[in-house]
């Protein structure tokens, strides 16, 4: 039962992972007039299958086998292409390590960071989240879940405080994406990583073009 309350601190919102600072391309979309509040539950839904065909294998491979974390994490900084993605993959990926290390100093968790450190690497944060959730013993379903629940909340997250929804609202349409979340689960969690796919070519179109922005409140 120890891993239940273990899952539950992970993806508590105060868990400082540092995801809370991106809007997975919702910003961008948002200020050129493409999502509003009645397009938002099409959005999310797109950035759960995006992140579901795009990041997922490669959390999952890091998962599966974290001696080969180098290589996956290479994998990733050669899919994906789009700066702002790339560059907010990478602050994703040494937030999250530098979080795990400092919650939970465990001999595991101490021998993985020290590993990672050991070598010069991007740390990009799909693999990175795999592969640490597999030192602290979470089991690869509820790793996958947390993994795309973290899309969903994050992106809904970012509306909130970007003023396209309420809070309310944006708990009904986190609840309404339960089914959304499963199909995408069943269909990626055993993805391999030369299946990796972007599934929504605007959603990366949109956050390439965050940097320039006028304003911004999110870093992607």
């Amino acid at each position: 039962m120890k891993f239940s309350w273990l899952v539950w601190q992970l993806v508590d919102s105060a868990f400082p992972a540092g995801g809370f600072a991106h809007s997975y391309g919702l910003e961008a979309a948002w200020q050129q007039g493409e999502v509003d509040a009645a397009s938002l539950p099409l959005f999310v839904r797109d950035a759960i299958a995006q992140a579901g065909h795009s990041a997922l294998p490669f959390a999952m491979a890091a998962f599966d086998d974290p001696q080969s974390l180098p290589l996956f994490d290479e994998r990733t900084e050669a899919f994906l292409r789009n700066p702002v993605a790339n560059r907010a993959s990478r602050v994703q990926g040494r937030a999250w390590i530098g979080t795990v290390e400092r919650s939970f100093p465990r001999d595991d968790v101490r021998a993985l960071v020290e590993a990672i450190r050991a070598r010069p690497g991007h740390r990009h944060f799909a693999p990175i989240f795999g592969a640490t959730l597999r030192a602290l013993d979470v089991g690869r379903d509820e790793a996958a879940r947390m993994f795309l629940f973290g899309t969903a909340r994050g992106t809904l997250s970012a509306a909130v405080r970007l003023g396209i929804t309420g809070t309310n609202d944006a708990q009904r349409m986190l609840s309404e994406q339960s089914e959304n979340l499963d199909r995408t689960i069943r269909r990626c969690s055993d993805l391999a990583i030369d299946e990796a796919a972007q599934t929504s070519p605007l959603i990366d179109l949109w956050q390439a073009s965050h940097d320039r922005l006028y304003s911004r409140l999110f870093q992607s």
